[in-house]
């Protein structure tokens, strides 16, 4: 079986053909507060964006792949690996499914599952971290679902509409010997 490929989806990387699926997802402010974004990109950087997507994780530091339906092939959301860290064998890891007529159908938990796999098994990673805002409950039982532990709760960490809100900190170790 491929790293990168479950039942219902495959994680691939990010093509041309994917311009305007991530333009929508960057420019959508209900995600802004996960992201830490606070401007809208234009659709001039999003391409630029891609055409310098084939950078390895050890050039950008991240990794973003696509998370595509099996069959269809249909793009449906995002998982990145970010704050590569190669000395210390660490990344964070984020994921959006974008329409929520995709959501709770187990997407997101196999292609996390998929990228957790393919962090330990082929980047080597010891532990893989999240930022979950703690009002997200869905996030925390999908992450705690795959042996992520609160490491911590950064108070009053983001402001996010006038208010200040905490933000947790998960961590997975990968206990196997590597």
């Amino acid at each position: 079986m491929l790293t990168l490929t479950g039942n219902k989806v495959f994680l691939r990387a990010l093509e041309p053909e994917d311009l305007d699926f991530v333009f929508a997802i960057e420019n959508d402010e209900s995600v802004w507060e996960v992201s830490n974004t606070q401007t809208p990109y234009s659709r001039f950087l999003i391409k630029q964006y891609l055409e310098n997507a084939q950078q390895d994780i050890y050039e950008a530091k991240q990794l973003r792949l696509a998370i595509a339906k099996q069959g269809s092939a249909k793009t449906i959301g995002l998982i990145d690996l970010f704050d590569y860290d190669p000395r210390h064998h660490r990344a964070g890891i984020g994921i959006v499914i974008k329409d929520k007529a995709n959501r709770d159908k187990g997407y997101g938990s196999e292609a996390l599952d998929l990228l957790i796999k393919y962090s330990f098994a082929h980047l080597g990673l010891h532990q893989l971290f999240a930022n979950i805002d703690t009002d997200n409950t869905r996030s925390v039982e999908l992450f705690t679902k795959f042996g992520f532990v609160l490491g911590g709760v950064k108070k009053d960490w983001n402001r996010i509409g006038g208010k200040f809100k905490d933000e947790a900190f998960y961590q997975l170790i990968n206990n196997k010997k590597q």
